[in-house]
């Protein structure tokens, strides 16, 4: 029985995305645990290893945001190691995380992101085929750390220079008037989604955790039909298109035409009590205990399945 199994929490770990983690995968173990679960809290170190061992671990859930925990660094270790974990494999996770790498096989299946540019440290000036207003934003982070949004040319420099205190290479990407909307992916099904209008004007690291920013949340978006499951369809086609497994957010602008368009896609979403995944997973009748339970049994059905592949 999956009750009787050892499962691990993994949470916390060395990326800016740490505290948001810790949160994370606090609500997760006591999620599990009132279900009546075997779960341990771990907190990922250098020594991972030995506490995976040392806990016994059979299953891992991963409530890791950001570094190792989503570029597909924790998932090696886990295959190596024979522990199965919630989430994307390996490539999945990686290609995920690096927006370039994700933006080109999102162009090789013909689904629509923002027209953009790569600048590397080296090489920090535009080519000229984006337009201002941009987006400015390092090539792999996430929780929108490191992003500004660049209405005059004057702000270029400046929105680089944060861009890369976090990595070498960032993405300038036409910013696409209209409405922010987030689609929950589970498995190979959409759940549905949310659209999101920060108060801020722009959906950043506040705005996101912060439960004194005044984000409004609407579910589902206020998106005519033929919009919305344009965007659901654009959404799991991007989930599919780089061999997502378990729950993503998929993170999308649509404009005022009613076209979507994709930013990026969130492996290991977040699950504090401002995320949107169970905001999205409670308007079809999930609520988050019921969430975490489902995800759980979506690595197992997938361990199941490997090994009768064998």
């Amino acid at each position: 029985m999956l009750t009787e199994k050892k499962i691990g929490v993994l949470m916390g770990g060395t990326s800016a995305e740490r505290e948001v983690s810790l949160k994370s995968g606090d609500a997760i173990f006591r999620a599990l645990k009132n279900l009546g679960y075997n779960v341990s809290a771990v907190d990922v170190g250098t020594d991972i290893c030995e506490m995976l061992k040392k806990e016994k671990i059979e299953i891992a859930f991963l409530a890791l945001h950001g570094g190792v925990g989503e570029d597909g660094s924790i998932q090696g270790l886990l295959e190596v190691m024979g522990i199965p974990y919630t989430g994307s494999g390996v490539l999945a996770s990686a290609l995920a995380m690096d927006k370039l790498a994700s933006k080109k096989v999102f162009s090789y299946h013909g689904i629509p992101v923002p027209r953009f540019e790569v600048v590397t440290k080296t090489q920090a000036s535009l080519k000229g085929s984006v337009t201002f207003p941009v987006v400015v934003k390092p090539s792999r982070e996430g929780s929108s750390i490191g992003v500004s949004v660049v209405k005059e040319k004057e702000e270029l420099d400046e929105a680089l220079k944060t861009a890369f205190s976090f990595d070498d290479t960032a993405i300038v990407e036409e910013y696409i008037e209209g409405r922010e909307i987030h689609i929950g992916v589970l498995g190979r099904k959409v759940l549905g989604g949310v659209e999101v209008r920060p108060r801020r004007g722009f959906y950043d690291y506040t705005a996101k955790y912060s439960t004194e920013a005044g984000t409004e949340y609407i579910l589902p978006p206020e998106l005519d039909e033929h919009t919305y499951e344009k965007a659901k369809t654009t959404a799991l086609n991007a989930h599919l298109a780089l061999g997502c497994s378990g729950a993503t957010r998929v993170d999308l602008r649509v404009d005022n035409k009613g076209n979507p368009y994709v930013l990026e896609v969130n492996t290991i979403p977040g699950m504090t009590e401002t995320s949107l995944l169970p905001k999205i997973a409670k308007q079809t009748g999930l609520d988050f205990p019921s969430l975490i339970e489902e995800i759980l049994k979506d690595a197992l059905s997938r361990m199941e399945a490997n090994a009768g592949e064998k």
